[in-house]
């Protein structure tokens, strides 16, 4: 259909994807535009940056709008939380989601209000739905409800926390966030909705290195590729419902960057990532059990975590070995937001872009794109500049998961920065290894507080004690405050998220430094096809370590987690 003085709304509107769809509008002449996100803030705030930008377009073209879709508007701008520890909210929100839906339903729904009020001709659907339903965490709720009934609590305490895990249920959520959309749709007269949806993995399997500290493969990611999964072929089935809107979905599968490169304060939710001081003097005795709180916190530096760092919109923000690992060749590569838009738009205007999901399921993923992967190196040349102007080193946050990321990454960094190349860390002992790594530790109080404020713990060269911070990514809580020590907890912990300075580790890197050398000698300097793609040139001749390229390396070979499709 032609754009050209259509209303348009752009669900999302602030997002990373959201934007780059809104600037490729522009240029088609809508009438206007609705912008949406969930915070009143990044709503106005974009709308007044788009109309600064956009200076020749009326005023008011651009009109914000905020809250949660997939509440009523009563409770639209509530925070979930507080609506499920209210029982008259609680009781509300039970009603709509899982009651038949009725015109009261309908007509009090935070979407039905906003489509009735503006009327869109086309919605682009930027929101991850899927991330907004499953990381509800219906386990985590699980644990909960079962520890709480171990306490043997009253009837009353126990029908609140029962509605509490069926308001978490994914499928009657999403359902019914389908039923209202239609029909909101139908009562707007939209005529197209274009779906910008997910695969829950960044287009990866079942052996997606990448998680938050619970099992692989991860129930709560896994949540997440079956609510997406489910939301496809909802949408499949109402793009054949007649008299509704044409519908298509544009389904990404990579990750997807990015909206700014630059130094400065590393954000967790928002908020700033506090120092933590914890010198080697407070290593703690590995005992009986591991204790997951404190009897007393560890005083602050008064300073925040600052890096270079790469801001993914709402996918996260990266430091360099971080993005470097997740868009490596053979991980979840990525894709950038402009050719997401490029093609909504195309499928929107009555192209075929074989993007479209719903008009060919097998087929219509968003792979990897040439031009993200050429501007990739750009990315992490530009990520490796501000590092030298900083005197910093962009390794880890721990805001991409899993800690096993982290984990490694400061491992291969300690070493780099230790012997700088591949073949100076094979001339050393495990045992020299070991103990130079713990000085180095011990003694750059700098690194120290950056690996333990981002709650990767460090296990010292005796493996009888170790340091850790005010948080602890691994291992998980899961509701009990304490663990036992043992020595198959400690090595779990250490393969899971633990910095190891253990003479065994050091083994263990050694071996795969030597392995990386082989595989990449064993290939013919008269080998010039494309086969190879871990030639020397990309490992610099061993004589610099990328550490993104070596983790990259031990999630494909060791923790086959390799993209099967590219």
């Amino acid at each position: 259909m032609d754009i050209i003085n259509k209303t348009v709304l752009v669900l999302g509107g602030w997002g990373l994807v959201g934007n780059a769809v809104i600037r490729k509008l522009v240029p088609e002449k809508p009438k206007k535009i609705i912008v949406t996100s969930l915070f009143e803030h990044e709503a106005v705030e974009e709308c007044k940056r788009l109309q600064e930008e956009f200076s020749w377009l009326p005023e008011k073209y651009f009109i914000p709008w905020w809250g949660n879709i997939f509440v009523r508007n009563s409770l639209k701008d509530e925070d979930r939380f507080a609506i499920l520890s209210d029982p008259a909210k609680r009781k509300i929100m039970l009603g709509d989601v899982l009651d038949e839906l009725n015109e009261e339903v309908l007509h009090s729904s935070s979407i039905f209000m906003l489509l009735d009020k503006h009327r869109p001709d086309v919605i682009i659907d930027c929101i991850n739905s899927a991330t907004a339903i499953a990381y509800q965490d219906v386990y985590s709720t699980y644990r909960n409800i079962m520890k709480f009934i171990s306490n043997k609590p009253s009837a009353e305490d126990m029908i609140a926390e029962t509605e509490k895990l069926l308001c978490t249920l994914y499928i009657p959520q999403l359902i019914r966030h389908i039923q209202i959309l239609y029909a909101s749709m139908n009562h707007a007269n939209t005529k197209i909705y274009v779906k910008i949806g997910t695969s829950g993995t960044g287009g990866m399997g079942l052996n997606i290195p990448y998680t938050h500290s619970e099992e692989k493969p991860s129930r709560v990611l896994l949540s997440k590729s079956a609510v997406a999964g489910a939301h496809t072929l909802l949408l499949f089935l109402m793009g054949r419902t007649p008299e509704g809107a044409i519908t298509k979905e544009i389904k990404p599968t990579a990750a997807i960057a990015w909206k700014k490169i630059t130094f400065g304060e590393i954000k967790k939710k928002g908020k700033p990532i506090n120092l933590v001081d914890v010198s080697g003097d407070d290593a703690i005795d590995l005992d009986d059990v591991l204790k997951f709180k404190l009897e007393k916190q560890f005083p602050l530096t008064g300073e925040t975590l600052k890096s270079v760092y790469i801001d993914t919109g709402e996918n996260g923000t990266f430091s360099r070995g971080e993005f470097e690992a997740i868009t490596a060749q053979g991980q979840m590569e990525y894709v950038t937001p402009e050719e997401i838009a490029v093609d909504a738009i195309y499928e929107i205007k009555g192209g075929n872009t074989g993007h479209d999901i719903i008009n060919a399921l097998d087929n219509a993923t968003f792979e990897p794109t040439y031009r993200a992967g050429y501007m990739q190196h750009g990315a992490v040349d530009k990520l490796e500049e501000l590092e030298e102007i900083h005197g910093i080193d962009s390794v880890a946050f721990e805001l991409l998961g899993p800690p096993r990321l982290s984990k490694l990454l400061f491992e291969i960094h300690i070493l780099k920065s230790l012997f700088g190349t591949m073949p100076a860390i094979l001339e050393k002992s495990p045992e020299e290894l070991s103990k130079s790594t713990e000085e180095f530790i011990l003694s750059n109080q700098q690194l120290r507080t950056q690996i333990l404020s981002i709650g990767i713990p460090i296990l010292l060269a005796d493996a009888k004690k170790f340091l850790r911070g005010n948080e602890m990514k691994i291992p998980p809580y899961r509701g009990d405050d304490e663990l036992p020590v043992t020595p198959a907890n400690i090595n779990v912990w250490t393969h899971d998220g633990w910095i190891d300075l253990r003479v065994k580790n050091m083994a263990a890197w050694q071996a795969r430094i030597s392995q990386i050398i082989k595989d990449t000698e064993n290939i013919s300097p008269d080998d010039t096809s494309s086969m190879h793609v871990r030639t020397k040139k990309y490992w610099n001749n061993f004589k610099k370590i990328d550490i993104g390229k070596v983790v990259s390396w031990i999630f494909i070979k060791e923790e086959r987690g390799e993209r099967m499709k590219a």
